[in-house]
């Protein structure tokens, strides 16, 4: 079986209206909603849109069985004002995944978005996290490291205290977060670049401070393989040799976890090799940026599954918590 870690949703159209709408009236013409029926999230997830074929082809394509989907990260407008319409937003795409989920139960697992904005306390993402979590059945939430979304505003590493509550509500609620920025308001940076410098910032801040040691039993999944982190191991293992260290560098690396959304054979290497096969989910985040076929070639970039296969320095039981167990075990399922 294949589990894929991380996939977003594919959405009727009127969700994205829905989010224009609230943008351009700033609240103040209500909530609303959006609405649409089944028949529109079913044509939604067969919709070519980003992909040679809609978001369930491209999953029977691969060979994929089960996918967890969220919402599309960079849609989430979390530096936007007010913070109301980013809740709103937010809830109804969550709405939406659940739909999804429960129109093809055998294809979809729901992960959550949290409301997170700007300046306002992380508590006021818990009402929403709880609906998910206890409401909709979904098994895990995505972490906006960067609510600023790449302004001049620096928000809080995940080392600070501000996370904390975070982190002993997603203990309490036995869920993951799956680190995910959202988007970025700085041409030199555009989002699928901020992606992997969040993620790597991330990393750094939470192997470098109190988190994983204050909570043992909190799980986080980093997106896009860990961003630049393995791949720049050694300087930050070498930082770690000090005197009186807790651990080094590498070790606390390992007390999370990491999906294969990489698109090179030799970065899904370093990565397995790096981390160990136990800390590995695979994901593919398709349909999504890596569904193009390069020149000469026969399938997307996001057809990872046959690359992880054929590594002669797996095992087969490797192989099989890579592509199921890891995901099982990490977001409780019971698939």
């Amino acid at each position: 079986m294949i589990i894929d870690c991380h996939g977003h949703v594919s959405a009727p159209a009127e969700l994205w209206a829905y989010k224009s709408s609230v943008l351009s009236h700033r609240g103040s013409h209500g909530r609303g909603g959006v609405r649409v029926t089944d028949d529109d999230i079913r044509r939604a997830v067969n919709k070519k849109e980003m992909a040679p074929c809609g978001h369930l082809d491209m999953l029977e394509r691969h060979g994929t069985d089960m996918q967890l989907i969220s919402p599309r990260p960079f849609q989430m407008m979390s530096s936007f004002e007010p913070g109301r319409v980013v809740h709103w937003f937010v809830e109804e795409c969550n709405t939406i995944i659940h739909r999804q989920t429960q129109l093809f139960p055998d294809k979809f697992i729901g992960v959550g978005g949290l409301p997170q904005v700007a300046g306002e306390p992380i508590e006021s993402t818990f009402p929403e996290l709880e609906r998910c979590i206890k409401e909709l059945g979904f098994k895990g939430v995505l972490l906006n490291p960067d609510p600023y979304e790449n302004t001049r505003t620096d928000g809080p590493g995940l080392g600070d205290r501000y996370w904390y509550p975070l982190y002993e509500k997603l203990c309490e609620l036995g869920v993951p977060a799956h680190i995910h920025a959202t988007g970025s308001r700085s041409d030199r940076s555009p989002y699928s670049l901020h992606f992997i410098n969040e993620e790597t910032i991330a990393v750094y801040n939470l192997v470098n401070s109190d988190v994983l040691d204050d909570f043992p039993e909190l799980k986080i999944v980093v997106s896009h393989g860990g961003g630049a982190i393995p791949y720049q191991l050694g300087r930050f293992q070498a930082g770690s040799i000090v005197p009186g260290m807790r651990r080094t560098f590498e070790e606390g690396m390992r007390r999370l976890y990491y999906d294969t959304v990489l698109y090179t054979e030799g970065a899904l290497r370093l990565l397995i090799e790096t981390v160990g096969v136990d800390q590995c989910l695979f994901g593919s985040e398709c349909p999504g940026v890596g569904s193009k076929v390069p020149e000469g070639h026969e399938h997307t970039l996001d057809h990872i599954a046959p690359t992880i296969a054929k590594f002669d320095f797996l095992s087969d039981e490797d192989k099989k918590k890579i592509f199921e167990d890891n995901a099982r075990r990490v977001f409780n399922l019971d698939v």
